[in-house]
């Protein structure tokens, strides 16, 4: 895994997050997924691939997750929120010539970002379809809300019982996820219609969200698609997916 120091900003509320840095370059800022945090892009080398390639990547904790803060005041996670720190964090930066990218609920909150004015260059939407994108289809926020409900509950060897002795033991804030949670919003799909910015949609082949992907890159003006191997756990470790980010990011300049 490289090496990054951690950097820290205010959201617009004042709360504390962490971002990481590797690269110099374009900037691309990618966003993880939920219970993950910023090394969800710097496991196996794919941070420093993409740099490689002359990209800044910038990464960072959603709130509640990795090294931000994660209050637990309901106060703290007004709905949008994590979109309104995406946002915050690509005005403390300056950054007004860059990409976006992100994986699971990462990908949701570009789509927000996207929706809600963000300008970049080219973005990327890992691991969701139309009916993720439209707040539909369940996934790991029903699975996680129901190992914190039940977490002593279940049988042994269980993957209830094995994922909440993971949230256990990986200093996961249960409290603050699942207001992170109650946090997100759909996005209508007359809102996708108005995203101008070329946008690529790559989801496992074996993901249950690739049913609906072929939907979401119908409903993106300027959406393209690529599949690739895995399923929602590993596609993003596939060496397949950081070539077709990176794929597409060299594609020139947004015509």
């Amino acid at each position: 895994m490289p090496s990054s120091s951690v950097s820290f900003f205010d959201g617009r509320d004042g709360v504390r997050l962490a971002y990481r840095e590797v690269g110099d370059g374009r900037p691309l800022v990618l966003l993880h997924g939920f219970t993950g945090n910023a090394t969800l892009w710097m496991r196996d080398g794919r941070a420093d691939t993409i740099a490689e390639r002359g990209y800044r990547v910038i990464m960072p904790d959603f709130r509640g997750h990795g090294r931000s803060a994660k209050p637990h005041d309901a106060g703290a996670y007004p709905l949008d929120v994590l979109t309104d720190d995406g946002l915050a964090l690509v005005e403390h930066l300056g950054l007004d010539d860059y990409d976006l990218g992100g994986y699971s609920l990462g990908a949701r909150i570009v789509v927000r970002m996207l929706v809600r004015g963000a300008t970049p260059g080219r973005a990327v939407v890992g691991g969701q379809g139309l009916r993720q994108v439209l707040g539909f289809g369940g996934g790991a926020g029903d699975f996680v809300r129901r190992v914190f409900a039940g977490s002593g509950t279940f049988e042994p060897g269980s993957k209830e019982e094995r994922a909440a002795e993971w949230y256990r033991t990986s200093g996961e804030d249960p409290v603050a996820l699942l207001q992170v949670l109650d946090s997100v919003v759909a996005t209508p799909v007359e809102e996708l219609g108005r995203i101008q910015v070329p946008t690529l949609v790559a989801v496992g082949s074996d993901d249950e969200r690739a049913e609906s992907a072929d939907d979401l890159v119908a409903a993106l003006p300027r959406g393209t698609r690529a599949a690739v191997p895995g399923d929602h756990r590993t596609a993003a470790a596939a060496p397949e997916f950081i070539a077709a980010i990176l794929d597409f990011l060299a594609g020139g300049p947004p015509a």
